[in-house]
């Protein structure tokens, strides 16, 4: 079963967009999965999200 996705609306300075753009070319994801990803990781060092098995990493580039 995959996880359901809700849309969040974001502002970003443009040099950490360009940053995070950076950093998803490198992990060929899109800007959005590496944003994601950048989030959970700091979500679980701190605690606060558990690592589930239905939560796979995304590594897409659909965005």
């Amino acid at each position: 079963m995959a996880a359901e996705k809700k849309a969040y609306p974001l502002r970003i300075s443009a040099a950490v967009l360009e940053a995070m753009q950076r950093w998803a070319d490198d992990d060929l994801r899109s800007v959005n999965a590496q944003i994601e990803f950048v989030l959970r990781e700091a979500l679980r060092k701190q605690g606060r999200l558990k690592r589930e098995t239905s939560d796979p990493v995304p590594d897409d580039n659909t965005d």
